[in-house]
């Protein structure tokens, strides 16, 4: 169960007071400050307080005070223009704190993105609860044989049944013997270890949480890698989670992201090159192209 009674009461009781303020707000985001969205099996994604909206990253490009006289399409427009561009500074006016819950292997690679502030549950002062992620059979699938960091067939049968075997008592065991440490008894005596080194037998799928926040640059940064369908669905789930988000946080900056961003690519000059030639009729190869093999067969891949 993500939530637990008690947050669940805390937010219903955020959602159910809500206060006069004199600051921008965004009516899309206003619907899902503090609601829990469901991620994997015990994680989510909520979010705690945000600041800005589309407006405020036009109202920074143009440094005014107050939204004027522009029109919304002159608003869409411009934050297309400062995407395409990649005019970053008027995206970093906006920002986001989320509440997250998540494996342990997820936040680590959650965590090279160093651009956010984060502070994590400490399980030197608390014990952490008995809570692994066990992935559904169809997110089972061996070693990919062409590419060193990604996944292959998925694994079925008496093979899949077996890995969840082991992943469901490796971490039953582990938590006992964490639960053993804490409170062992020797002779009557209290013997526990201390948490901050009785958590070091806990494997990396057990669950953790943080607060993470970020501006709407580094976000998007974020959201372009982890979102990609490339990415390890472990925390591709949380960024399409986020995404949604997002798109109803700044319905105009998250289109010009997805257009430029997620649906665009960048070409090398020597790939622009070679479009410039292919449409005055020359035909051009791997060989008369100057890419390497690599280069071209990612070109292909874009031109079809």
């Amino acid at each position: 169960m993500p939530l637990t009674p008690e947050q669940q009461a805390e937010i219903d009781a955020l959602r159910a007071t809500p206060r006069q303020t004199l600051r921008v707000v965004s009516d899309g985001m206003e619907r899902h400050l503090y609601t829990a969205y469901d991620v994997l099996d015990h994680g989510f994604v909520r979010v705690i307080d945000y600041m800005g909206d589309d407006n405020a990253i036009c109202q920074a490009a143009r440094v005014s005070y107050g939204k004027g006289t522009k029109q919304v399409s002159q608003n869409e427009g411009l934050i297309r223009y400062l995407m395409r561009h990649w005019h970053s500074t008027p995206f970093e006016m906006c920002e986001i704190k989320l509440h997250v819950k998540l494996p342990v292997f997820v936040a680590r690679q959650w965590i090279r993105h160093r651009t956010a502030n984060v502070n994590e549950y400490s399980a030197r002062y608390s014990i952490l609860d008995r809570e692994f992620y066990i992935p559904q059979p169809d997110a089972l699938a061996a070693q990919s044989t062409a590419n060193a960091q990604g996944r292959g067939a998925v694994l079925t049968g008496a093979e899949a049944e077996r890995v969840l075997e082991i992943l469901k008592s490796d971490s039953a065991r582990a938590y006992d013997h964490y639960e053993e440490m804490l409170e062992s008894e020797e002779q009557g005596q209290k013997l526990g270890l201390a948490r901050e080194l009785a958590r070091m037998n806990l494997p990396a799928n057990v669950y953790t949480q943080w607060y993470w926040k970020v501006d709407l640059h580094n976000l998007f940064h974020f959201l372009r890698l982890r979102a990609d369908a490339h990415a390890q669905y472990e925390i591709r789930v949380y960024a399409e989670e986020i995404c949604k988000l997002v798109a109803d946080w700044v319905p105009f900056a998250y289109a010009a992201f997805e257009d430029y961003r997620m649906g665009g690519v960048t070409l090398s000059a020597k790939a622009i090159e070679c479009i410039k030639r292919m449409l005055q009729g020359e035909g051009v190869t791997q060989e008369t192209s100057g890419m390497s093999k690599g280069e071209w067969r990612e070109f292909e891949g874009v031109i079809g």
